[in-house]
């Protein structure tokens, strides 16, 4: 079954909740569900993903079971599974030793800037919640805490026991090991990354000339008028 034939499947079902009334499953509903699970660093509670699309937990629970066994039945490389209450997307065990050699050869290519610069937030900053982060650097880090954590470098290490229980994540062992370190405490100073008050300064001397320099505005050129023009103009 091609994957275009398995939704179309699924949108064509009725869904019967506990109040046995038939509810048609449209396509943006599939498309919604199957987007913000996809996009979750965690499994996503039923309520939630309920309280996000605007139908009863029961449809949702039931359309997830449908795309699980759609999936299934396709031979697809990847699973709906329940988990932790939630569901979640993941790799299909059939394939895991493709999985497995995947992140054993990403393990020789290079980090991008943004996955060091997070990872370096979240060494000097660790227990840190991904809300956290994405305060610091301004942008989503899923993509790049997903990338960390399939390297190995960081892994969840708690919750948050404030509101919302939030994940913290931390540093791991293989990160240490990495950086030929004994703990996160054998890191170099974050001051040493700070630069001088001499640097400082040139850079803001070099700012405020670039912005005097932008902000200069030439004196126009004064224009003469013949005599002659002025002595028409005044009917003489």
């Amino acid at each position: 079954m091609r994957p275009n034939e398995e939704c179309e499947e699924i949108m064509s079902e009725e869904v019967t909740v506990d109040t046995e009334v038939a509810t048609p499953i449209d396509a943006e509903l599939v498309r919604a569900l199957e987007a913000i699970i996809l996009v979750a660093t965690d499994p996503v509670p039923v309520d939630l993903l309920a309280q996000i699309l605007g139908h009863p937990e029961a449809v949702v629970e039931t359309l997830c079971a449908s795309l699980a066994a759609a999936y299934e039945e396709a031979g697809h490389g990847f699973q709906l599974v329940r988990v932790a209450g939630g569901f979640r997307y993941q790799s299909h065990p059939d394939v895991s030793v493709y999985v497995e050699r995947f992140i054993l050869d990403g393990q020789k290519a290079r980090l991008s800037g943004a996955a060091l610069e997070t990872l370096a937030i979240v060494a000097y900053k660790q227990p840190i919640s991904r809300a956290q982060i994405a305060s610091i650097r301004g942008v989503d880090p899923d993509g790049v805490l997903r990338t960390l954590q399939g390297r190995g470098y960081i892994d969840q290490v708690g919750r948050d026991p404030g509101p919302g229980q939030a994940v913290m994540w931390g540093t791991t062992p293989s990160f240490l090991e990495k950086l030929g370190i004994n703990s996160v405490n054998d890191l170099p100073p974050i001051v040493e990354f700070i630069p001088g008050a001499d640097i400082v300064e040139a850079l803001e001397v070099g700012l405020r000339i670039s912005k005097n320099d932008d902000l200069e505005v030439s004196t126009p050129e004064p224009v003469s008028v013949p005599i002659e023009a002025e002595h028409d103009e005044s009917g003489t």
